[in-house]
């Protein structure tokens, strides 16, 4: 028979993701957020929330090598084949649980870091172009930024919709 002590113990909860993962998820958020609704009229707002994305994804590159066990690349990042056999299995509803990133979890975080590293990069090749402003000022044509504007939208659109699975 258990004793009425036992009722009252809360289930211990296991944290799997470190401070700095968790407020560099939500500043994330808020910044690409803030990019993607501003642009034309708010430039310096869209650029400014750019260069965050930006700085965040150098700080979460280089955590994921120095973090803590859940937050390393190397915790996530699974061969290919163990990808594809998880979502087929995630489909079939008989998925394993993982603590931590799911292969398909860890596929969904590296696509998510290279598309946002790909809008950041673009949009700064804008920036110097177009506007002959920023770090890569002078190293385009006005044409060539203008030209590029719809590389850099498209990517950050196909950003936006793997933040929509990611949220899915």
């Amino acid at each position: 028979m258990l004793s009425p002590d036992r009722h009252s113990v809360p289930p211990s909860q296991i944290y799997v993701w470190d401070p700095f993962v968790r407020l560099f998820h939500w500043i994330l958020v808020v910044a690409f957020t803030v990019a993607y609704l501003t642009e034309d009229d708010l430039l310096n707002v869209h650029v400014w929330a750019g260069y965050l994305v930006g700085g965040l994804l150098m700080a979460r590159v280089i955590w994921g090598f120095v973090g803590p066990t859940h937050a390393r690349f190397s915790d996530f990042i699974y061969a290919p084949v163990t990808t594809l056999a998880y979502m087929r299995d995630l489909v079939l509803f008989r998925a394993e649980r993982h603590l931590g990133h799911s292969p398909g979890g860890g596929a969904m975080i590296v696509l998510l870091l290279v598309f946002l590293a790909a809008t950041v990069v673009t949009g700064l090749v804008v920036y110097g172009g177009d506007q002959q402003a920023g770090p890569l000022a002078g190293m385009f044509t006005k044409e060539f930024g203008e030209s590029f504007e719809e590389v850099h939208e498209v990517i950050a659109n196909i950003t936006l919709a793997l933040v929509l699975a990611h949220i899915a």
